[in-house]
């Protein structure tokens, strides 16, 4: 019989059990500190999270003039950079990003890339096997310094190292000129990359998005030194803040946008597309449209033959970007964040519409509004939104997805992708633009957290919004597959094997699952907006983050992380063992007439017949004095002694123990094992006789002693006829099977996730527990 000690032993009834297995100890590693994995701090970044009182970062400034040649589809340029040495080091080279050389027809990224024949392939596909023999890669023409003097250079694959004629010293500056060009590359072939051009046969128009186009200084930092890892196309960009001044000469009919402020709309700027431009700066909630579909299709017939240059500035970015074409359409609004207004923009040729025209910047203002709210209000004058049939992020200007069918129409699947990835990618100017993380170490801190915040405003902007990434139920496929195809979050971007899921996905909803399940909503956000705005303009790490997220929550996340982050262990956890007990305050003769009716129901039984058939035959027949005994004892009858022990026991109870004593309480003892190895809190839900429910959630911290097998027990006055583990799907349990008693088939993923808006498990009936009823 089990007790329960409560300042004297009661007895209680085990009225049903099920699942009875037997557990063991397992104490692992998952509860402790992450201290030794992480970077020490030290004066430049403390251990709190936040920058030290030493932080320092350097600072590039560029002045560049470009020239783009529409015929030949290549630009030639020549950029100033002012660079800061802010570091407490003496600097003897500078490195440069040479991104376009990840194209080059010799490149190492091409060598390295795996390749094999299927039984059916396409001429696509053979065309990447083969490469090609283009001639594109940047063409660097000279590099010289302030007086003019040739400066000696080393070129590496996509890396240039300069190499300066005396050391660079702690808070100097040294100032150089490069002069480049390079052949633009069809960006819609098998060569593909986000920056190049598409070509529009039907009207003869090419397309530009022009991203990773200029040599772009790398970051020295205190944490890594310089980060000059090879860019083999996945990994994106370790960039330095700086301002910008960029002058662009293209014909004269193309419409130009980019990264910062247009200083000279007066000189590339019709008349009339200029009226509608100062129009669109006080006009909010609908774009005006500056260059309309009519207008540009009139462009298209013609080329012009002489140039405009159109000159933007920028503060404070870490990147410049532009697009151009005669094809552009161009739709603006105001904005207002915080205390100023934005521009938000949209260019899209006439291919686009009409669903550009109606949804992009729209979009674009919702994604600013969301995303200021949980961060920081964004601090740029400008937002844009260029169609381009892909995805990818810049300061102030983005290169994305969602193109009608040729007649005009679109499907909801159409319409739904380009909102997602417009909002995704106008969603990258906080991380990383402005929280600007290193991408080519760790793709999760840009990809992952903007990923989680691109979750939060689909859903904003449509409650019933079909989101792809973040419920924590989507993520169970990739949880579950093979360990072999498996890394940690906390991976390189070049070594991931499923990198959509490992660093998009899996971040995102392991933030999601921090902010519903973990630490709850107004603690996760207070810290995450903290961490955007310790880290905003500066160079976070992931320990960075790790330690923001405790500081300013006093949640001990270090179990969370190594799970999550530096871990591949999937959730299992099952309902293993029921008990289900009522505490036995029944007086001597209630219970020896329960005693009375249990015997009776199995007094008749082959061993107990023959016993008492002994019995008459031989000690009864030989000892009257022994038969006057079995004859007369009654073992159901309540002794003179056990109704006083009864009755001294109650009165000694003091109020809260007679309380106690009648409630009449069931006591419900749950075992959990932990069947995936990734812990997690346990989310019970009880469903009772009555059509009733409730959820407890105990943390995670249950499993600390042993991270295998936790028993619980949960006292409930009303009788519970079924209970559901993880009833909402808050945590990725990878196999539900396990998370019933009783035991029940799990439908489908199509009935489940069709039933999505009411939990798992509600009462049916019959209690399983009552219909097992039986007493020990």
């Amino acid at each position: 019989m089990k007790k329960l000690i409560y300042s004297i032993a009661l007895s209680l009834l085990c009225i049903g059990t099920a699942n009875a297995q037997h557990s063991e100890q397992n104490h692992a590693e998952r509860f402790e500190q992450l201290g030794p994995m992480l970077r020490s701090p030290n004066v430049y970044r403390t251990a709190s999270g936040a920058p030290g009182h030493l932080y320092w970062q350097q600072q590039a400034n560029y002045d560049i003039k470009v020239v783009l040649d529409d015929e030949n589809q290549s630009i030639k340029g020549t950029e100033t950079v002012t660079y800061i040495n802010n570091s407490p080091d003496q600097l003897s080279y500078l490195w440069i990003q040479l991104d376009q050389n990840q194209r080059a027809k010799d490149a190492e990224s091409q060598k390295a890339s795996t390749s094999s024949i299927h039984e059916r392939m396409s001429l696509r596909q053979l065309e990447s096997i083969l490469w090609h023999d283009l001639d594109l890669g940047y063409k660097i023409h000279s590099v010289k310094d302030a007086q003019g003097n040739d400066i000696p250079v080393a070129i590496n694959e996509t890396m240039m190292r300069v190499d300066l004629s005396e050391p660079l010293k702690a808070g100097e500056q040294v100032q150089f000129t490069v002069d480049w060009s390079f052949n633009i590359h069809d960006r819609t072939s098998f060569i593909g990359g986000r920056p190049g051009y598409e070509y529009f046969e039907e009207d003869g128009n090419y397309l530009y998005t022009m991203a990773e186009w200029f040599p772009r200084m790398a970051v020295y930092s205190d944490f890594e030194g310089w980060q000059n890892k090879q860019f083999y196309g996945r990994g994106e960009f370790a960039l330095t803040f700086g301002d910008y001044k960029v002058s662009i000469t293209v014909p004269s009919d193309h419409m130009v946008g980019a990264t910062g402020v247009l200083q000279n709309p007066e000189e590339v700027l019709n008349e009339t597309e200029l009226d509608r431009w100062n129009k669109a700066k006080s006009t909010y909630g609908d774009p005006v449209i500056i260059r309309t579909q009519k207008e540009a299709e009139k462009l298209e017939k013609g080329k012009a033959s002489d140039t405009k240059t159109w000159i933007f500035e920028a503060e404070n970015v870490r990147d410049f970007a532009w697009t151009s074409s005669r094809k552009f359409i161009w739709d603006a609004m105001a904005v207002n964040v915080g205390n100023k207004d934005v521009m938000a923009m949209s260019y899209y040729a006439k291919e686009a519409n009409p669903l550009w025209e109606q949804y992009s910047t729209r979009v674009v203002a919702h994604t600013l509004k969301s995303y200021s709210a949980k961060t920081f209000d964004y601090p740029y004058p400008t937002a844009i939104s260029v169609e381009a049939s892909n995805g990818m992020e810049y300061p102030m200007i983005c290169f994305n997805y969602g193109r009608p069918d040729e007649d005009g129409t679109y499907s909801e699947a159409i319409k739904n992708g380009m909102i997602s990835v417009i909002i995704h990618e106008v969603g990258h100017n906080f991380f990383p633009m402005i929280v600007n993380s290193d991408e080519r170490q760790w793709t999760w801190m840009d990809e992952g957290l903007n990923t989680f915040m691109q979750f939060m405003a689909e859903q904003e902007w449509d409650r019933n919004y079909p989101s792809r990434r973040g419920p924590a139920h989507k993520i169970v496929d990739y949880m579950k597959g093979e360990k072999q195809y498996l890394e940690p979050i906390m991976t390189n971007s070049e070594n991931i094997i499923q990198f959509g899921a490992n660093a998009y996905a899996k971040p995102a909803t392991a933030l999601n699952i921090l902010r519903e399940t973990v630490m709850g909503r107004e603690l996760f956000d207070f810290a995450f907006k903290e961490y955007a705005q310790r880290w905003k303009f500066k160079h976070p790490t992931p320990d960075d983050f790790f330690r923001t997220m405790e500081d300013a929550s006093a949640v001990d996340l270090d179990w969370f992380w190594r799970g999550w982050f530096f871990g591949t262990e999937p959730v299992d956890i099952a309902i293993e063992n029921v008990h289900w007990y009522q505490l036995d305050n029944r007086t001597p003769a209630e219970k020896k007439k329960a005693a009375a009716a249990e015997h009776k129901k199995y007094e008749s039984y082959i061993s107990r017949t023959a016993n008492e058939k002994d019995v008459q035959e031989t000690v009864l027949e030989k000892d009257p004095k022994t038969r006057d005994f079995y004859t007369t004892y009654d073992q159901f009858t309540v002794s003179p002694s056990e109704e006083k022990a009864h009755k001294e026991f109650v009165a000694s109870l003091n109020e809260k123990e007679r309380k106690l004593f009648n409630s009449g309480l069931n006591y419900y003892e749950l075992t959990f094992r932990n069947v995936g190895g990734l812990v997690m809190p346990l989310i019970v839900q009880f469903n009772y006789a009555d059509g009733s429910s409730e959820i407890e959630r105990i943390p995670a911290y249950i499993w600390r002693h042993n991270e295998t097998v936790v028993t619980k027990v949960f006292p409930k006055e009303k009788e519970v006829e079924s209970i559901v583990l993880d009833p909402y799907r808050e945590t990725a349990d990878i196999d539900e099977s396990n998370n019933y008693f009783p035991k029940r088939n799990v439908p489908s993923r199509f009935e489940l996730f069709k039933r999505e808006s009411a939990p798992r498990g509600a009462a049916s009936g019959s209690n399983p527990m009552k219909d097992a009823k039986k007493k020990k």
